[in-house]
């Protein structure tokens, strides 16, 4: 299955910037059921175009299906390494996930940038026809061409196929276009190839911010997404439309709740220990979004709190969340949101009480963690740190994670409970800290908790 996109906005060869794939190199990603390679047909300031390759083993693709289909053979005669279908997707964010997260290192400012982009998918299987194809992106902006392919060339009268080869058109910033990607894909062939749980909610409000929520055929794309999951697709369009008025579940359907989500324990330990070591200034590294700085500005003790992060996008999502624009010029003075890199030594992280890094050390390459600590222990030198990470032990737990694989696409690696408390007694010893740990979530006794915590306390001299 083959995807390309090609932009001519001059220098086209920006493209390969902000894919974070060069166009003189071949790559090669693999996948659980193949390998997805990247490279260039096309590259100069004119005209640049970037491939995407998704070669699926038929042999692998067996071993991985999770069985049960009605058709006997449907493990051994399908069309899956042959179309574009959620397969492509998981390419789409294993070979371009710092894209589609907005992230360019070198040409950041592209990032929002809206590009004339052509894309090209061959082929693309599509349950309702082209005008399903067109009532899920034109909306959207694109100029839809689509050339269908008949059952048989030899027998007419059988008719047309379900398959296309895709062509779309439109000017948007290309974060955009990779997410828009990822989840329609799999919309357009209505199905997918790993087990639906809860974190798709969380997938599909991450990709579908900014666009899905005003899509007229949001509720057939939720739908869809969740594979017709009624109790999830209920949950996902909820989030989306903000109606705070669930429907009453019943026996029949029943929803699974949780008490507190993982992520938002992880942010509410973080500031009640804040709170407890009774700290004023506080600087959130890698703040995305801003969830932990709104936990903060609720609390009067924090007289001033800085967010950080590399992606301006984020930040401005941050503002926005934040209401920035309408807070009283009292509550504005103690919050500041700057861009930044944590790989370099930067004075304006000097002079805080603590620092905070939730979730954020794995996003990195191991080799570049010796950069973040010096930043952070010697040249920021805060009294206080607070990390937090996953911990790998626990993702024998998570169904839909196979051997081998990590919970977040953009993840560079995964500690298990040794291996962090090795890495931050080292980093303790190295700067003079001292560190203690703590387990994030429902505790296992074979695997202990889903997360992990290191409190740095500068040693007494």
């Amino acid at each position: 299955m083959l995807l390309t996109i090609t932009t001519t906005r001059y220098p086209a060869t920006d493209l390969g910037y902000l894919l974070h794939k060069h166009p003189a190199k071949v790559q090669t990603f693999p996948l659980t059921a193949g390998d997805v390679h990247v490279f260039y047909p096309e590259a100069t300031e004119e005209k640049c175009t970037a491939a995407l390759l998704l070669d699926l083993d038929p042999v692998r693709l067996t071993r991985k299906s999770p069985g049960g289909n009605d058709f006997a053979l449907e493990l051994y005669v399908n069309d899956r390494p042959y179309v574009a279908s959620s397969f492509m997707s998981a390419a789409i964010s294993q070979a371009y996930s710092s894209a589609m997260n907005g992230r360019c290192k070198d040409k950041p400012e592209l990032v929002d940038v809206a590009f004339p982009l052509e894309v090209t998918l061959s082929v693309l299987p599509v349950n309702g026809g082209e005008p399903l194809l067109r009532s899920l992106f034109e909306p959207l902006g694109y100029e839809v061409n689509v050339q269908s392919f008949p059952l048989d060339t030899q027998y007419a009268e059988w008719g047309q196929s379900r398959y296309y080869e895709v062509t779309l058109k439109n000017n948007i910033p290309l974060w955009m276009l990779l997410s828009q990607l990822y989840v329609l894909i799999p919309v357009c062939d209505n199905d997918k190839h790993y087990f639906i749980g809860n974190h798709e909610i969380e997938k599909l409000m991450e990709k579908g911010r900014d666009w899905l929520e005003s899509h007229p055929a949001k509720e057939l794309i939720v739908r869809r997404y969740m594979k017709h999951l009624g109790p999830l697709t209920r949950q996902a369009l909820d989030l989306i439309m903000k109606d705070e008025a669930m429907p009453e579940e019943t026996e029949d359907t029943p929803v699974p709740v949780e008490k507190i989500r993982l992520h938002d324990l992880r942010l509410q330990t973080v500031r009640d220990l804040l709170l407890e070591q009774q700290v004023t200034s506080v600087a959130d590294l890698g703040c995305g979004e801003g969830k932990l700085l709104k936990l903060l500005a609720e609390k009067s003790a924090f007289t001033r709190i800085l967010g950080m992060d590399v992606s301006y996008r984020s930040l401005e999502i941050a503002g926005e969340k934040l209401k920035l624009d309408r807070m009283p010029e009292k509550q504005r003075k103690r919050l500041e949101l700057i861009q930044g890199s944590l790989l370099y030594k930067d004075k304006r992280l000097s002079g805080f009480d603590a620092a905070t890094l939730v979730e954020v050390i794995e996003h990195l390459d191991p080799p570049r963690l010796a950069a973040l600590e010096k930043v952070v222990f010697e040249y920021a030198r805060p009294g206080l740190v607070i990390i937090t990470t996953v911990n790998a032990e626990y993702n024998i737990k998570y169904e839909s994670l196979t051997a081998g694989t990590f919970r977040h696409n953009d993840h560079r690696f995964e500690w298990t409970r040794p291996e962090f408390e090795a890495w931050a007694a080292e980093v303790a010893a190295r700067f003079g800290y001292t560190v203690t740990f703590k387990p994030l979530g429902e505790w296992d006794d074979a695997v202990g908790a889903p997360s992990q915590l290191a409190l740095f306390t500068i040693a007494d001299t």
